[in-house]
């Protein structure tokens, strides 16, 4: 028998090679379902369309993987992307702006309310676990605080990732169906080579500079949110007119589908199957709430339905803006305001989970207590 200071084996970690070679094979997947629902001319369909192929090989049991580095990248591709299609007329209706935020304040706070009392009086979830799968588009925070309080984890996770899935792949066509997906913004002319070079290097170093400045101060979704910043200035103060290459984009949507499709990784199909019906149950409530609260801030403040609700839509900031310029919304209308709603989400997301504690634990002393 070996010593108490015998030394362990070192940890087994993944060769290079075979990351790489699981990253070939995501890409596989997620260019076969891209090409499939892109050139089909589905909406947004390059991005839907990685999304369902690399999910669908998740569910068969393959082990698909974006390496975080790459991931990166195309964050600050995508931000440029979306920073380009600022425009004058999205600068004339910031001054909305912040009134259709604070709607969006209550709005939050309605829907939370709405999926948490449907998860724990229709399906008998816990006030917590029912809290940590409704809080719209806070994952990250959701988890983590689900791990802290001994919630279940696996189930919450499960409820989220459904929510997106479907926002993601089944929203860009139910906006095509009725018809309010945008027109594609017009592109910039023909530049001289010599003026599109300079132009483009100059928003790649100001859009990654500002992209990697917000991620070290650890702003939600930074690197997407920095470079848009950054892009958009440029652009709408009409000092560059250049875009990135339409192919470059379009890989980018299809890793960017790639990465949300790996999220499938691993799950359960019986419990997937089980808890996706929850999670579509959930969407159907949240979305019903959300909704209503967009058609009356669209029409209080003369703003265009679809860029509200795909604003108020319950989703990941990354995941919800992408769509939107997808779909030729405004993005960085919808951005700004994914932006202020993860920010609002996590301040009152820990206040909402101790107020929930202090009244459970009130209510179990009261049950202890002799008649």
């Amino acid at each position: 028998m070996r010593g108490s200071n015998a030394q362990m084996p070192p940890p087994v970690h993944p060769h290079p090679s075979h990351r790489l070679r699981r990253f070939a094979e995501t890409l596989l997947y997620a260019g076969a379902g891209a090409a499939t629902l892109g050139l089909a001319g589905l909406p947004a369909g390059w991005l839907s369309g990685a999304i369902v192929g690399v999910s669908a090989a998740a569910l068969s049991g393959r082990h698909p993987f974006v390496p975080p580095q790459v991931g990166r990248v195309v964050y600050v591709i995508l931000g440029i992307s979306l920073g380009s299609s600022v425009t004058p007329e999205t600068v004339a209706t910031m001054v909305t702006w912040p009134l259709s935020m604070l709607a969006l304040a209550l709005a939050m706070i309605a829907v939370t309310t709405s999926v948490m009392a449907y998860l724990k009086y229709v399906h008998g979830w816990p006030t917590l676990d029912a809290l940590f799968a409704a809080a719209p588009g806070a994952l990250a925070q959701a988890m983590a605080l689900a791990q802290d309080t001994g919630a279940n984890v696996r189930a919450i996770a499960m409820v989220q990732t459904v929510r997106l899935f479907i926002l993601a792949v089944a929203l860009p066509v139910i906006f095509a169906s009725f018809g309010v997906a945008g027109l594609p913004p017009p592109r910039g002319g023909n530049l001289p080579a010599a003026q599109l070079l300079v132009e483009l290097t100059v928003i790649v170093l100001a859009s990654s500079g500002a992209a990697l400045l917000a991620f070290r101060f650890n702003v939600p979704g930074g690197l997407i949110v920095g470079a848009m910043a950054a892009s958009g200035v440029l652009h709408g103060g009409g000092w560059v007119h250049a875009f990135l290459p339409v192919p470059v984009a379009i890989c980018s949507f299809i890793i960017m589908g790639a990465m949300i499709g790996t999220r499938l990784g691993g799950a359960d199909i019986r419990q997937l199957a089980r808890l996706g019906l929850v999670g579509i149950g959930a969407l159907l409530v949240g979305s019903t709430v959300g909704c209503l609260f967009a058609a009356v801030v669209a029409w209080s403040l003369n703003l265009k339905l679809a860029d509200v609700v795909m604003a108020y839509a319950p989703g990941a900031i990354e995941a919800m803006t992408i769509i939107a310029f997808a779909l030729h919304l405004d993005p960085v209308f919808v951005g700004v305001h994914h932006l202020a709603r993860f920010t609002f989400m996590s301040l009152v997301l820990p206040a909402a989970v101790g107020l929930i504690r202090a009244y459970e634990a009130r209510a179990e002393k009261k049950d202890e207590k002799p008649e």
